[in-house]
């Protein structure tokens, strides 16, 4: 009778768990280039707010308002949608996803006015976390052993695509105007939308996780940052990063502005792209993770990522200096964010979506105090200011790590998640 159960159970289990060689190189590499494709549309207006405010004769604010409602609305996706995937047939959630962040794109690329294309921006980004849909169901996907690897190269396509997309857009705008660049990523989003439903396997819901309702699905992502300290640790460490993170890239506009440097917007979005290199970072530490090295990783990108701000710091006068510490910051910054995704998507397979959805809120929300500490700072403290708040936040969140560490160590119990090495 215990030989017949164990063929039970060994023949059910394909039916439940994903067939391991669905997921070869050609799919992970569809997934990073969806999800890029899916973070990019959130940056087309960043580099075009002053053509877009003459074209539709809209004011300063008006303009400002476009960029507000594309965080508010992935911030209200990552709540509000994310968490689905728990509950949802993940490949008919993905595809969904897709598809109308491509109807959302055409419909901004078609706004006559300035409120309109401000609501095509909230809904586009609103939809356009099927990226964060993607990245945990390639974590499902990926056997242990290689899970920080497929979670990093995946990653790495969001990465890309918020860096490529702001250069993108100023290139098609220099071709057919500012709408240019939405038609096209409308077009790409379709098609992706297509690929994806072709290729990605089904993916029922996991046995064991029960059924609920929608409302019973965000009280559960909320109560899952109450039970996982983990989770709440690695959310706290990944928002101080993402604040650090974010004053840069706030200011460094500023500064190569005005003297020495008295760039144009098309030569500082092409210095931008130097942070391409954080990919190299991103999926080097995935390996080490994928080798048992997640808290090393941890460490060192928060240690490295507080040291940074001493060559930007000198960057102020030396483009050289400026670059070293841009590239060390962004190497950092995506090396910390894959040695989180590592701890938490480990923690409960069945409601990886809703783990992703809370890191990823409280993660962005850092990221928005940053921008706006950074504003302030830099009209009162200039340059070294921003240093001065970038490095204290980047120490913040070293520091968060180190309780972490001391915590977790005197919490230890036999049968805990193994993320202690």
């Amino acid at each position: 009778m215990a030989h017949s159960t164990h063929e039970t159970r060994s023949r059910a289990v394909p039916r439940t768990l994903p067939d391991p060689p669905a997921l070869g190189r050609g799919l992970v590499l569809l997934m990073a280039l969806a999800a890029g494709l899916s973070a990019a549309g959130n940056y087309f207006a960043q580099p075009l707010l002053d053509i877009i405010e003459v074209n539709l004769h809209i004011g300063v604010t008006a303009a400002g308002l476009i960029v507000t409602a594309a965080q508010a609305g992935y911030a209200l996706g990552l709540i509000l949608l994310v968490p689905l995937g728990d509950v949802m047939e993940r490949r008919r959630l993905a595809v969904s996803l897709f598809a109308l962040t491509a109807f959302f794109l055409l419909a901004t690329a078609a706004a006559p006015t300035g409120p309109l294309l401000i609501a095509g921006t909230l809904l586009t980004a609103l939809t356009s976390v099927g990226a964060q849909v993607v990245v945990p169901f390639a974590a499902t996907l990926a056997a242990p052993a290689e899970r920080g690897r497929i979670v990093g190269v995946v990653m790495s396509g969001v990465l890309l695509g918020g860096l490529f997309g702001r250069m993108a857009s100023g290139a098609l705008s220099e071709l057919g105007g500012w709408r240019t660049a939405y038609w096209v990523n409308a077009l790409l989003m379709a098609v992706m939308a297509i690929l994806l439903h072709k290729r990605l396997p089904r993916l029922p819901r996991q046995r064991g996780a029960a059924p609920m309702s929608y409302t019973g699905l965000l009280r559960s992502t909320l109560s899952l940052l109450r039970q996982e300290p983990l989770l709440r640790w690695r959310a706290a460490i990944g928002a101080f990063s993402m604040a650090s993170y974010s004053v840069q890239l706030t200011a460094l506009t500023f500064l190569l502005t005005r003297p020495p440097f008295r760039w144009n917007a098309a030569a500082i979005g092409l210095f931008g792209l130097v942070g391409v290199i954080g990919v190299v970072g991103m999926n080097f530490a995935a390996r080490l993770s994928d080798r048992g090295r997640v808290q090393a990783v941890s460490g060192t990108a928060a240690a490295l990522l507080t040291l940074s701000w001493l060559p930007l710091l000198a960057g102020e006068s030396s483009l050289l200096w400026l670059a070293v510490g841009v590239i060390s910051l962004n190497i950092a910054q995506q090396a910390g964010l894959n040695s989180a995704q590592n701890v938490i998507y480990a923690l409960r397979p069945e409601a990886r979506n809703r783990i992703n959805s809370g890191f990823m809120t409280l993660f962005f929300m850092g990221g928005a105090a940053g921008a706006a500490l950074a504003s302030v700072v830099w009209a009162r403290a200039g340059w070294s200011g921003i240093c001065i708040l970038g490095g204290s936040l980047a120490a913040g969140s070293l520091v968060l790590w180190a309780l972490e560490r001391v915590r977790m160590a005197s919490a230890a119990r036999p049968g805990s998640v193994a993320v202690t090495r």
